[in-house]
């Protein structure tokens, strides 16, 4: 094994603690069949009333309309009348299964959350945990980057009984890490393209790059998989990106850049490599993640002529940018992500512990996290926003990816926090459901050849479909599972928001009882601890 690629499965060994208790301790627990009432569906034909549509590919709202749906699909988007006038009384059709009353409400596409995990036993012992808040937050699809650390079967069950509703989970959608396989070593470039053809014939539906090998290796994997119509993404980590950045990646015909690495290593001003004070070591992740931040100083212009010409690059070969912007929001305020409302409710006790600072646990950097370092983070997110909100402008596609499971962030909450940041970054609400939905499906099913079968309000389209009693578009913090509050107008605090339904593959879902379930999980946890406190 070359020292760069020990290097960074060093740094991995820390977030990949579930994949060795799978193996040498507790192991993940079965995600439990779907029971009698978790979910109802698929009908013969289901009826949802008198909604205000938002497709997701990025037209404006339109309504009233009803959405009839037959099975898993959509079949029909009929009009129910005028805006501000009573809807039209005894419309068709009339021989629904089911209908859903959504007069005043909000139907979106389910959304696409493309860089999930799951499947660590340290932080949740169910998948069905992370499973629940996804969908409970309308999230009806996810790329899994990886699920299940080294565990194909889990993985691939997994996959299969979400695909034939056994389970409440979203859509999976699983690539697998670039070396991740039981045939040793991954070091030259026939071994790479032996390790694509594995994981087309395991059905994993692209792979992850970590860059950690010789760049000539990991040329002949992204080309392998792209022969083999395998999507690809890479997180272009530190330990490689001397040698291969997201430049490089590029020109090699990588599908999907996540987080911010390599991008500024490709915009660095007067040098090749980022400036490191001399103590620096890459295994300390205080070190990691903090003084990430001080490229903020070291590359050249935003909006220049260096940057444009990098976007174009960029756009040019069809590269799509995920930049999971929230999931490194606690580096620039770390109180407000540590107290997040959600967390007593709905955050497991052994998920708050893994968010705890620590040295061995990825992520949880937060040994002397001073007011210094939150101050160049956020100086930091400037040029890191305006990156992914210029390239969407000049026709990028830019993805939600939410990376759950770390840094105070858990599932689902994670997701509406990244829809957030992307408004911040200069997305208009419109443009950011569009990044959530039809943007993320293009980026699944763009490597497969073919057209997206879901992420827009279309007929023939799968009826992955989210009801929200608030408007996105007017709030994007009603989405969140706690909802949001309201001062009414006689003088009295409201909580509204929060999704109504969502509905995967015709499965209607009710998010509250979601929510709920996830709450009894976190206070069996928070009992059986207590328990063994005595």
């Amino acid at each position: 094994m070359g020292l760069g690629r020990w290097i960074t499965l060093a740094a991995l060994s820390v977030c990949l603690a579930g994949h060795a208790a799978a193996q040498d301790g507790p192991r993940m627990e079965q995600v439990p069949s779907r029971a009698p009432g978790e979910g109802e569906g698929p009908y013969r034909k289901l009826v949802i009333r008198g909604a205000t549509v938002i497709r997701g590919n990025g037209a404006p709202p339109v309504g009233p309309v009803d959405i009839v749906v037959e099975g898993n699909r959509i079949a029909s988007l009929l009009p129910a009348g005028a805006p501000g006038v009573p809807l039209k009384p005894d419309r068709n059709p009339k021989d629904a299964d089911r209908e859903i009353d959504a007069t005043g409400m909000w139907v979106f596409p389910g959304m696409v959350d493309t860089h999930g995990h799951n499947g660590d036993v340290e932080k949740a012992p169910n998948a069905s945990y992370g499973y629940k808040l996804w969908l409970a937050h309308g999230v009806t699809s996810v790329r899994g980057v990886s699920f299940y650390w080294g565990d194909v079967g889990q993985t691939m069950r997994d996959r299969a009984n979400s695909a034939n509703g056994r389970i409440v989970a979203p859509r999976l959608f699983p690539y697998v890490v670039l070396g991740d396989w039981p045939n040793g070593s991954v070091d030259t470039p026939n071994r790479a393209r032996a390790f694509a053809a594995w994981a087309a014939k395991q059905g994993f539906d692209g792979i992850k790059f970590f860059n950690a090998d010789q760049p000539e290796v990991t040329r002949a994997a992204i080309a392998e998989a792209r022969r083999l119509k395998l999507g690809t993404v890479a997180h272009l980590s530190q330990t490689g990106v001397a040698q291969f950045n997201a430049r490089d990646a590029g020109a090699a015909g990588l599908g999907s850049i996540t987080h911010f690495y390599g991008h500024f290593e490709s915009l660095l001003k007067d040098r090749r490599l980022q400036t490191l004070r001399p103590d620096y070591n890459y295994l300390d992740e205080q070190d990691r993640f903090g003084d990430f931040a001080n490229l903020v100083d070291q590359i050249v212009e935003p909006g220049g002529p260096e940057w444009q010409a990098y976007l174009r690059e960029q756009l040019d070969r069809g590269v799509i940018f995920n930049p999971t912007m929230n999931i490194y929001s606690a580096s620039r305020d770390l109180m407000r992500a540590r107290n997040a409302d959600w967390h007593e409710r709905y955050t497991l006790p052994s998920l708050k512990t893994y968010f705890a600072a620590g040295r061995e646990k990825h992520g949880s950097y937060w040994f002397d996290w001073t007011t210094a370092r939150e101050v160049q983070w956020r100086r930091f997110y400037d040029p890191y926003m305006r990156l992914m909100n210029d390239y969407k402008n000049m026709g990028g596609l830019v993805t939600v990816g939410s990376d759950p499971g770390y840094i105070y962030q858990p599932w689902g909450f994670a997701y509406v926090g990244e829809l957030e940041m992307l408004q911040e970054a200069g997305f208009s609400p419109l443009e950011v459901l569009q990044s959530a939905t039809w943007n993320g499906a293009v980026e699944i099913y763009r490597p497969k050849g073919v057209t997206p079968p879901m992420g827009e309000i279309a007929v023939g389209k799968l009826a992955d479909l989210v009801i929200a009693p608030e408007n996105p578009l007017q709030n994007l913090k009603t989405l969140y599972g706690t909802g949001f509050e309201r001062l009414t107008a006689d003088g009295k605090v409201q909580r509204v928001g929060g999704v109504k339904y969502t509905i995967k593959d015709g499965v209607v879902y009710d998010a509250k009882r979601l929510l709920d379930d996830v709450a009894a999980m976190v206070e069996r946890q928070k009992q059986k601890g207590a328990a063994g406190a005595h």
